[in-house]
């Protein structure tokens, strides 16, 4: 049962919103009390009659003896009653509203006192009809619609937390965001078409035979002026509430139409006809991407390809995106955590963005992310709510085997799937020491996703790791914290430290004995919010190294990457190759190291991989067979097997794609060994692996020819911006 069944809820308005809400809590949770004050005495009735509410009062009566009280008057009337609610509402009492204007609400709310703003959660759920009014309520209005959620950093997260559950009981999708975006992007999506809808029907009214064009209008003009028929008087306050936005998109959609008249006055069929194109594959697109459950696991996806010519010189100072690793478990952590976590530089790949939205699905109000910032609105170890849809993980080994560890010990039952690539990568990696904690998973292909979980209690256990896996130990670490007992847990060989230092950074002790490869955590612990800055990620900064390093007369500049030592792999390979290679202005910046790269054109020589520098840089191996195949001399990698179970085969596809482009080479079970030599132009593959094409991408930098590169649309996961940053310091490289 819903912690919200204890609860009283008042609800100020009984218009549409207001009454689709006491409807659709009362389908929800019949036992729900739930107490309305509407200045309509008919609606009021006719919400009691049905039993969408137990009682009716004034505004003193119902606010007083509520938990939580929702404002759902027009924007307005919200704005008005603020100040009289500051002054009765119980100290303890949440508030909320659900005005589709968000600036004027916090400006109102910020002159009330501080105990009010902090239990005062901004909201508005994206749901409407042009009928307004009780009798318009429905029960349904808010399955599968969003609701967003803007509070501000001094917001109480129990507030947050008790209003996010009231929207996702009755159904809806809650996400968050900041005012200022929220009211930018309402005036673009919901505010000008509105205002378009009423402006076209009053131009077609003071056409002569207006009634002509109304007999004969198709259903076209029907589903656009649909809009026209919502209440002006709560849509004329939307637009004065939010009027400088509006006027902004107003302006543009102006300027679009200037440009549609000239092109009509010229005749220009073909620019008539390009933009259109434009604008259709603009919105298929978006429908596809945002609309689409999952994006739907077995519809084709859009194919992208990379095509490269070579280049004369690599130059330039750039910052790479956020560390990836970093960010999943800063989402992860903070979401858990009590307080308020905030992101800076977090990545903003569909990779990080699948955590995301999973622990959004799981009751966690998360705002942005928004140019690399994001707000986490923790729950607590012992707050996340049992998901309703299945989670995806989209191509994202990583979320899939972390979030694992975080689900095995809940009270609820989970399901994560993946896309088709993920789906072939093998679990049972983590099932299996999972099952010594207690754990019950399924996996349905028998080594593959999805994973169903049954929540259960889990207990410590002392684990040794068979390879040495960022993904499994931190799997396990993860599981620990919510493990009766001591955990211990001894890796093979160092790999990434990310969420013990994480763990740390939460104010979790992890006790680390790196003699023995052994980390000890007890679990029953708690997590503290804290600040997270996202460090650039020395994966996505590895491909623009290599460039630099096999280009003539070239030059990078690599600002702030992120220098843990677990993850310096690739500079210690490139350094023994004989790169010209410079790090500086190294510091610490939220537990993490952290410096700027510079690296030159280089003579590389081939080298034997040492197998101690296997897991430090295992993600980077398919770039570092660019910069072997382009060195002089042989290159033997050995001990990576771990490169079979990748996004691909990343073993075979750099061998196929190598030997595509000329280059002779062995693969081995766990290795490859590459004779350097001249890259020839080619055609290769990524098999949709973001690491193979990009590192292919950087092939065509010395190659001979062109290199066109098949399927790269999921570069996306890791480094987006990947084509445009390369683009800028004189990479060649354009997508078809």
């Amino acid at each position: 049962m819903s912690s919200l069944s204890k609860l009283s809820i008042g609800i100020l308005g009984l218009g549409l919103i207001g009454g689709s809400l006491a409807r659709s809590l009362r389908y929800k949770l019949p036992n729900i009390k739930i107490r309305a004050y509407d200045l309509n005495a008919v609606n009021l009735e006719a919400a009691l009659a049905d039993g969408a509410i137990n009682d009716f009062d004034d505004l003193e009566g119902v606010v007083k003896v509520s938990d939580v009280v929702v404002l759902a008057l027009p924007p307005l009337s919200n704005i008005d009653m603020i100040k009289k609610l500051s002054e009765i509402v119980g100290e303890n009492s949440i508030v909320t509203d659900v005005s589709s204007v968000k600036t004027a609400i916090r400006a109102a709310v910020t002159l009330a006192p501080e105990p009010f703003q902090r239990n005062f959660v901004l909201g508005h759920p994206i749901a409407g009809s042009e009928r307004s009014g009780y009798g318009a309520a429905s029960h349904n209005l808010f399955d599968g619609r969003s609701v967003i959620l803007t509070p501000h950093s001094s917001t109480s997260t129990f507030a947050v937390g008790i209003v996010h559950e009231l929207w996702r009981s009755i159904g809806a999708n809650v996400i968050g965001m900041s005012p200022d975006e929220h009211d930018s992007i309402l005036a673009s999506t919901s505010h000008l078409p509105h205002l378009l809808a009423y402006a076209l029907v009053n131009v077609l009214i003071g056409q002569k035979k207006s009634d002509d064009i109304f007999r004969y209008a198709a259903g076209g003009f029907a589903d656009f002026s649909r809009l026209a028929s919502s209440d002006p008087t709560m849509w004329s306050e939307i637009f004065l509430t939010n009027a400088n936005e509006t006027e902004v998109m107003l302006d543009a959609f102006i300027d679009q139409l200037m440009g549609y008249k000239s092109l009509l006055s010229e005749k220009n069929h073909q620019a008539l006809a390009i933009n259109f194109k434009a604008a259709k594959t603009a919105r298929e697109h978006f429908m596809e991407k945002h609309y689409n459950p999952q994006n739907s696991l077995n519809s084709p996806s859009r194919s992208t390809n990379y095509v490269v010519n070579p280049s004369s010189r690599i130059y330039g100072t750039i910052s790479v995106p956020g560390d990836k690793s970093i960010s999943h478990r800063a989402i992860i952590l903070g979401s858990i955590a009590d307080g308020v976590t905030k992101i800076t530089g977090f990545l903003e790949g569909e990779d990080t963005l699948c955590t995301l939205k999973a622990f959004c699905e799981m009751g966690v109000t998360i705002v942005g992310p928004d140019n690399g910032v994001v707000i986490v609105y923790g729950v607590g170890i012992d707050g996340l709510k049992a998901p309703r849809i299945p989670l995806y993980m989209g191509n994202s080994g990583t979320a899939m085997r972390l979030i694992a560890g975080v689900l095995s010990a809940q009270n609820f039952d989970s399901e994560l799937i993946g896309d088709e690539s993920l789906s072939n990568r093998p679990m049972q990696r983590i099932s299996d020491p999972l099952s010594e904690f207690g754990a019950r998973i399924k996996l349905t292909k028998g080594n593959f996703p999805p994973l169903y979980i049954s929540g259960t209690s889990l207990h410590g256990v002392r684990h040794e790791m068979t390879i040495a896996s960022a993904q499994i130990k931190s799997c396990l670490l993860l599981a620990g914290i919510n493990a009766s007992g001591i955990t211990k847990i001894t890796e093979p060989a160092p790999c990434r430290d990310h969420t013990e230092r994480m763990l740390e950074g939460f104010g979790y002790p992890v006790e680390r004995r790196q003699a023995e490869g052994e980390l000890i955590i007890s679990g029953g612990g708690r997590l503290t919010a804290t600040d997270i800055e996202v460090p650039g990620d020395i994966s996505s900064a590895a491909f623009f190294m290599v460039a630099a390093a096999i280009s003539k007369n070239s030059e990078i500049h690599l600002k702030q990457v992120g220098l843990n030592p677990t993850r310096t792999g690739i500079i210690s390979l490139l350094k023994l190759m004989n790169a010209e290679l410079q790090i500086s202005n190294e510091r610490v910046v939220g537990g993490e190291s952290v410096g700027d790269i510079t690296i030159a054109s280089s003579e590389l020589s081939g080298i034997s991989v040492p197998v101690e520098l296997v897991p430090l840089a295992i993600d980077e191996f398919p770039i570092f067979c660019i910069a072997a195949a382009c060195a002089k001399g042989i290159t033997t990698i050995k001990g990576a097997g771990e490169l079979r179970v990748k996004e691909s085969d990343r073993i075979q596809a750099m061998a196929d794609g190598l030997t595509a482009l000329g280059i002779t080479l062995k693969t081995f079970d766990d290795g490859l060994q590459i004779k350097g030599g001249n890259l020839l132009g080619g055609n290769v593959k990524s098999f949709s692996d973001h690491r193979i094409a990009m590192a292919f991408t950087i092939a065509g930098v010395r190659a001979s020819g062109p290199i066109s590169i098949e399927d790269c649309e999921n570069v996306a996961t890791s480094f987006p911006g990947f084509v445009g940053l390369a683009r800028s310091i004189g990479i060649d490289v354009r997508e078809t």
